[in-house]
């Protein structure tokens, strides 16, 4: 068996799973690469909990090395340049030559697109976002606060709405929710419409309980920090005294430069394989424009949403993939385009929803209502992923135990 090199980009989550499935699937001879900018490691879900006061960033961060084996080789640097044609990566100042390749850079965060967004606006979608946040919040006495999605596609659909009901959570417990009128903009007709209506309509459900005005189909087109309005297409600008942006999310310029990117900035690739165009090149997570065999309108594509539970599971199969066509057999597994999605409504409580996103004619969906087992299920989940890798294995059957097994996710 000849000896291979597989460099992954990106120390995200689909990076770490597909490192840490190679490495426990191939012998020691074959090198595993990961090449990653940041030493420390942020779980990007507990944001909105740093942003609340309910996390501090110590929490919530891990060194990168302490995530992945000690058999899976870490390049701190960035990815620079990539030559397909010659199987090489440019990374500050290294070139790493590889047999494989797997792309899972994620998705880059542009608030330079919409004028005035980045002087006026804040935001939970990074942690020095969600640190400024809850200083911001620690003096915040009252007034409309807005919470403004500002196009799609976009990451972790469901934390708009969430950020909303801990906001409200948070307003509560402060005696100042009567001083507070809050409110959700989105250029979407639904809240998380790639999930369906049923979902959309529960999350309604809840933001109407909690007295959170919820207004779709409104695009942001500028933020006046001058008069202090947010400015959308086609419908009246809204005044604001705190303005919370989900940012414009755009593909790597990588990936783009490369040729890996279509039209839209993100990389096309095999639903069932996650196969890019190019050979020996693959790309997982939020990176990838996956369209769907199903849809909810038969006139309307259908792309997987952008989320960390559909990375696992592809960083899981390219993995696998990989293993078995290094080995010299056929591989076998392929992604289903199944996940979950936990939305903390506060309160210690939780909604889930279960999909196959590959179903037809329509993705199906199955809806938890609002209990504390799924919110103890997306707190386990949290300490599941920051543990030591040889806790993890615990923390697992405690989920197990509380029933959250039925969210599915394979670990």
């Amino acid at each position: 068996m000849r000896a291979s090199t597989t460099v992954i980009l990106g120390g995200g989550v689909g990076g770490i799973v597909a490192a840490n499935e190679l490495r426990r699937r191939l012998p020691a001879v074959h090198r595993i690469v990961l090449v990653e900018k940041n030493a420390q490691h942020a779980f990007s879900p507990s944001f909105v909990w740093v942003m609340t006061g309910a996390r501090r960033p110590a929490q919530i961060m891990r060194p990168l090395r302490a995530l992945v084996p000690p058999g899976v080789e870490i390049v701190q640097a960035e990815a620079r340049a990539l030559d397909l044609d010659h199987q090489r990566v440019a990374a500050d100042g290294i070139s790493l030559a590889y047999d494989y390749l797997i792309v899972a850079l994620g998705a880059e965060l542009n608030g330079n697109l919409i004028p005035g967004l980045s002087e006026a606006a804040d935001t939970f979608y990074s942690l020095s976002g969600a640190l400024r946040l809850r200083q911001t919040l620690e003096s915040f006495s009252g007034g409309r606060v807005a919470v403004v999605v500002t196009r799609s596609p976009y990451k972790c659909p469901g934390a708009p709405h969430e950020a909303a009901m801990l906001l409200h959570e948070l307003f509560r417990r402060r005696g100042l929710r009567g001083k507070v009128d809050l409110h959700i903009f989105t250029p979407e007709p639904q809240p998380m419409p790639d999930v369906g209506p049923a979902l959309g309509q529960a999350l309604r459900g809840l933001l109407a309980e909690r007295n959170i005005g919820f207004h779709p189909l409104h695009k942001l087109v500028a933020v006046n920090p001058g008069s202090r309005e947010l400015v959308f297409e086609e419908a009246p600008s809204v005044p604001y005294d705190l303005v919370l942006v989900v940012p414009p999310h755009c593909g790597p310029r990588l990936t783009q430069q490369a040729g890996l990117a279509d039209d839209s900035g993100w990389v096309p690739v095999d639903p069932a394989t996650l196969a890019t165009r190019h050979e020996r090149v693959f790309a997982i997570g939020d990176v990838t424009a996956l369209q769907t065999p199903g849809r909810w309108h038969p006139e309307v594509p259908l792309f997987l949403p952008k989320g960390g539970v559909f990375a696992h599971g592809q960083g899981q199969i390219v993995a696998r993939r990989l293993a078995a066509e290094i080995a010299g057999a056929t591989p076998r597994h392929v992604f289903r385009g199944r996940g979950f999605c936990v939305v903390d409504a506060g309160q210690r409580r939780a909604v889930a929803a279960t999909a196959d996103f590959f179903g037809v004619p329509s993705p199906k969906i199955r809806l938890h209502q609002a209990a504390r087992v799924w919110h103890c299920g997306k707190v386990l989940f949290e300490q599941w992923w920051l543990a030591p890798l040889g806790f993890r294995r615990e923390i697992l059957r405690l989920m197990l135990s509380l029933g959250c097994g039925r969210l599915g996710l394979e670990m």
